[in-house]
C-alpha cells in the first residue's frame, strides 16, 4: 500500500480495461485502496498492484439463477391501487395497472391473500372479504355490492422482481443486461444460500481486504409508476415498507403478540412517511426488523472475519434495519461505515457511528447523470463545479468531526475528458488528509454551548431527516442540521420521551423545527406534560428556539403549545375577527449580519405584545425574541442555510446561551475556522467563490488573513 504524508485515506474506483488510467489516478489522488463498483470488475493487474482492495457485494441481488428457482422467496411490499369510484354495484381493479410492470408481480398465494384488504375510502371502512373476489388469471379484484359513488381501493402484496438500485443504475446508464431480483433472507432457505454463497465468495477473492456490504438486506422504499409522467410514485429513504412478506408478518405476530394488517402499512395511501410522527405499531415493527437484520447480518460479518477480511457497510441503498444510532448497531461487528455525501450533516452522521473507520463517498458519482437526472459526466455537465459545491459543504463538517477516509464511486473512464475534475480531486484529497491530520491528537475547540434538536425520532435519526439534502431541502430542520454541522457547538438529538428521562439542564438551547403534525415538529407528542416540562425549563433559564410551526397541534387554545414561551402563535381562521398587536421592527445587528434573511413560511401574530420583533415580512413577524422568566423563547418563520444565515444562527446561539467568549470565530461570515489546541493549529476556510479576508481573535492576539482564494484552506501554527 502507498504510505506517505500525501498518500492514503482515499478509495479510488478502478475499472478493468482502463488499468493505466486506474493506476495513474491512484498515484495522482494519493489512493491507498482501489474498489470495484456496480457493473465493473478489477483485473489481475489492478488486484496485484499493491493496493488495498474493496470488493462491493449486495448480498440480496445478483443471484438470479437461485432466485428463478425460488421465486416465492423474492422480496415484497404492500401496494395500494389508485382509488376508483363505483358507478354501479360491480367494481373491478386490475391490480398492477398503476405500477411499473418491470418492478412488481402480484403475490397471489394463499398466505399472501390473507393479508389483502379492500377499503371503502368514502366511509373509511374495510369491505368484508366475502364481498370481493380475486381472478388469478386476469390479475383482477372484483367488488360485489359496491355502493355507487363511493371510492374504493385494494391493498395487496407484490413481489419486487427488479431490485431498485439495479433498476436505477440500468435506466441511468442505459444498461442492456439482465434485471437483478432481490431475494429475501427472512426465509431459512435463503439464509443458508447466502451463508454458503458468501463463504465461497470469500474463498475465491483472496485479494480483497475489505468486503463492502451494499448495504444489508432491505432497500429504502422506491415505488415506480407505469406512466412516465409520474414514474416516481413514492420514495422514502427511511421507510421499512420493503421488508414485508407473509412470513415476516407472521413472525412479527408471534414475537409481539399482535397482528399487523395491510392498512397498518398503507395508512389510507399515505404510507408511513418518515417525515410524520411514528406510531407505536410502526416503532414495534422497526424494532423487530432491526433485531432480525442485526442477528442475521452478524452471521455474515463473522464469515468475512473468518477470512481475515474487514467488513464495511455502505449506509445507503439496502440500509433498512441498519440504523447506525440504534442500540444494536455495534452488535453487527462492522469495521467501518461508508456514507455517500452531498452535505455536511451527512458527514456528521457518518462520523458519529460507533465503528473503527468512517469513510465518505464523495459526489458527484462518476455517472453520466446525477440523481436528479441532470448531466454530470455528459454533454452539458460540469463535474468540477459540482465537486466544488459538495466539497464546500462537506469540508465545514470535517473541521468539527474526524473522518478517516474519502473516495469516489462509479466508472473511472468517464473522467478522461475532464482533466480539470481530475486536478480538483487531487487538490481536495490532499486537503482532506491535512484536515484529518489535525484531529489525530485531539478534537477542535468548541464553545461551551450545548444544543439539543428535539423531534419525534430523537437520537435514532441523528443528523438526518429522510434522504440527501436535495430530497429534503424544503424542511427547515435539514437546513438547521446543515448549518450546525460546521459550527463550533455541541449538538445532541433528543426525542419527546427523552424529555422525562434526561437532565435538560445540560442543554443551553433546545430547537424544535418543522411543519405542524410532522415528525420534526412533533404532532401528538406535544402532550400536557411535554409543555409543562419545557415551559419550566425555559422559565428557569433555558432557551427554546422554534422554527416554522414548532410545537404545533390542533384542538387546543393555541396552535403552538409553546406560544406562551415564544410570545407568538400561528394565525388561524378562528382569529380572523380578533385584533393583533402592532409592533415595530428592532433589528439586532449583533445577531443579523448584512445579507442574512428569515423567509416567511408560517404566518404568526404576537400573543401579548411583549416579544421583540427582529424581522418581519408584509406585517408578519418572521424573527422574534421573547423574555420568559430567566430564559427566552425565540421564533423564526423559517431557516435557509447559506454562509450568512449560518453565521446568523451562530450569533443567535452565542448571544442567548450567555457565552461571552468570542475567540476563534472569524470576523467575515463567508469564512470559518477551527482551532486544534493539542497541536496549536488553526485552520481557516473560505466558503465563497470570491476572494475573502478575515480576522480571528486567538488566546493571545488578533490575527488577520488577507486575500484568501475562493474556496481555499489555510492552516497555520499559533
Amino acid at each position: 500500500m502507498q504510505n506517505s504524508n500525501n498518500k492514503g485515506g482515499f478509495t479510488l474506483p478502478g475499472e478493468s480495461g482502463f488499468e493505466d488510467l486506474t493506476l495513474e489516478l491512484a498515484q495522482k489522488w494519493g489512493a491507498d485502496v482501489i474498489r470495484d463498483s456496480d457493473g465493473t470488475v478489477l483485473s489481475d493487474e489492478i488486484l496485484n498492484s499493491d493496493y488495498g482492495i474493496y470488493s462491493t457485494i449486495c448480498i440480496i441481488r445478483d443471484h438470479n439463477d437461485w432466485a428463478n428457482k425460488n421465486s416465492d422467496k423474492l422480496q415484497q411490499t404492500f401496494l395500494m391501487t389508485n382509488p376508483k369510484v363505483a358507478v354501479d354495484s360491480i367494481l373491478t381493479f386490475h391490480l398492477l395497472d398503476d405500477f411499473f410492470e418491470d418492478q412488481f408481480k402480484v403475490n397471489d398465494t394463499t398466505d399472501s391473500i390473507k393479508y389483502w384488504q379492500v377499503f371503502d375510502r368514502t366511509t373509511g371502512r374495510e369491505v368484508n372479504r366475502n364481498l370481493w373476489t380475486y381472478e388469478e388469471e386476469a390479475g383482477n379484484v372484483t367488488i360485489m355490492n359496491a355502493i355507487p359513488w363511493h371510492k374504493y381501493t385494494v391493498s395487496f402484496l407484490a413481489y419486487r422482481i427488479w431490485e431498485e438500485i439495479s433498476m436505477y443504475n440500468h435506466t441511468t446508464n442505459n444498461w442492456d443486461k439482465e434485471h437483478l431480483m432481490p431475494i429475501d433472507p427472512v426465509y431459512p432457505e435463503t439464509q443458508e444460500y447466502m451463508c454458503n454463497w458468501l463463504d465461497n465468495w470469500c474463498q475465491s477473492h483472496p485479494a480483497t481486504t475489505v468486503v463492502r456490504f451494499t448495504s444489508m438486506f432491505y432497500n429504502f422504499v422506491w415505488i415506480w409508476g407505469e406512466s412516465e409522467r409520474n414514474r416516481n410514485l413514492f420514495s422514502d429513504w427511511g421507510s421499512y415498507d420493503f421488508t414485508v412478506s407473509p412470513l415476516m408478518l407472521d413472525n412479527f405476530a408471534s414475537a409481539k403478540g399482535y397482528k399487523l394488517t395491510a392498512e397498518d402499512f398503507i395508512n389510507k395511501g399515505d404510507l408511513h412517511v418518515t417525515h410524520m410522527p411514528p406510531t407505536k405499531k410502526q416503532l414495534d415493527y422497526m424494532d423487530f426488523i432491526n433485531d432480525f437484520v442485526v442477528s442475521f447480518g452478524k452471521k455474515l460479518i463473522n464469515i468475512v472475519h473468518n477470512y481475515d477480511k474487514k467488513a464495511y457497510v455502505f449506509y445507503d441503498d439496502s440500509w433498512i434495519g441498519v440504523e447506525p444510532y440504534s442500540k444494536r448497531f455495534e452488535n453487527f461487528g462492522f469495521d467501518g461505515l461508508i456514507k455517500c455525501v452531498f452535505s455536511g450533516y451527512e458527514a456528521r452522521l457518518c462520523a458519529g457511528a460507533k465503528v473503527e473507520t468512517h469513510e465518505l463517498r464523495l459526489h458527484p458519482y462518476l455517472f453520466p447523470v446525477g440523481l436528479g437526472g441532470a448531466p454530470t459526466f455528459a454533454p452539458g455537465g460540469n463535474p468540477t463545479r459540482d465537486a466544488k459545491e459538495y466539497w464546500n459543504h462537506v469540508r465545514r463538517a470535517l473541521l468539527r468531526a474526524k473522518i478517516d477516509r474519502i473516495g469516489l464511486g462509479g466508472y473511472l473512464h468517464l473522467v478522461q475528458d475532464y482533466p480539470d475534475f481530475v486536478d480538483y480531486i487531487a487538490k481536495i484529497s490532499d486537503e482532506f488528509r491535512l484536515i484529518r491530520e489535525l484531529h489525530v491528537n485531539g478534537g477542535p475547540l468548541t464553545l461551551n454551548l450545548n444544543v439539543a434538536i428535539l423531534h419525534s425520532w430523537g437520537s435514532l435519526r441523528s443528523w438526518t431527516l429522510s434522504g440527501h439534502f436535495h430530497e429534503t431541502y424544503m424542511h427547515d430542520l435539514i437546513h438547521i442540521n446543515e448549518a450546525l454541522s460546521g459550527l463550533p457547538v455541541n449538538v445532541s438529538f433528543i426525542s419527546f420521551e427523552d424529555l422525562h428521562n434526561i437532565d435538560l439542564n445540560k442543554f443551553n438551547i433546545i430547537i424544535n423545527a418543522g411543519a405542524k403534525n410532522s415528525a420534526w415538529s412533533g404532532g401528538d407528542n406535544w402532550t400536557t406534560s411535554v409543555e409543562e416540562t419545557l415551559t419550566r425549563w425555559v422559565y428557569e433559564g433555558g432557551v427554546f428556539i422554534g422554527v416554522n410551526e414548532p410545537s404545533a397541534i390542533d384542538n387546543y387554545d393555541n396552535t403552538f403549545r409553546m406560544a406562551q414561551v415564544l410570545g407568538v402563535d400561528e394565525d388561524k381562521i378562528s382569529q380572523i375577527c380578533h385584533g393583533k398587536w402592532q409592533f415595530a421592527i428592532t433589528p439586532d445587528t449583533d445577531i443579523i449580519p448584512d445579507g442574512a434573511y428569515v423567509p416567511l413560511r408560517s404566518k404568526v401574530h404576537l400573543t401579548d405584545g411583549n416579544a421583540k420583533v427582529l424581522a418581519a415580512t408584509d406585517e408578519h413577524p418572521t424573527f422574534t425574541v421573547n423574555k420568559f422568566g430567566k430564559g427566552y423563547g425565540i421564533y423564526m418563520s423559517s431557516f435557509e442555510t447559506n454562509a450568512i444565515n449560518n453565521r446568523m444562527l451562530l450569533n443567535l446561539l452565542i448571544k442567548y446561551s450567555g457565552n461571552t467568549d468570542s475567540k476563534y470565530i472569524t470576523s467575515n461570515p463567508y469564512t470559518e475556522c477551527a482551532y486544534f489546541p493539542a497541536d496549536k493549529k488553526l485552520i481557516v476556510i473560505n466558503n465563497s467563490d470570491q476572494e475573502q479576508s478575515t480576522c480571528i481573535k486567538t488566546d493571545s492576539n488578533e490575527m488577520s488573513f488577507d486575500h484568501i482564494a475562493p474556496f481555499d484552506t489555510i492552516i497555520t501554527t499559533l
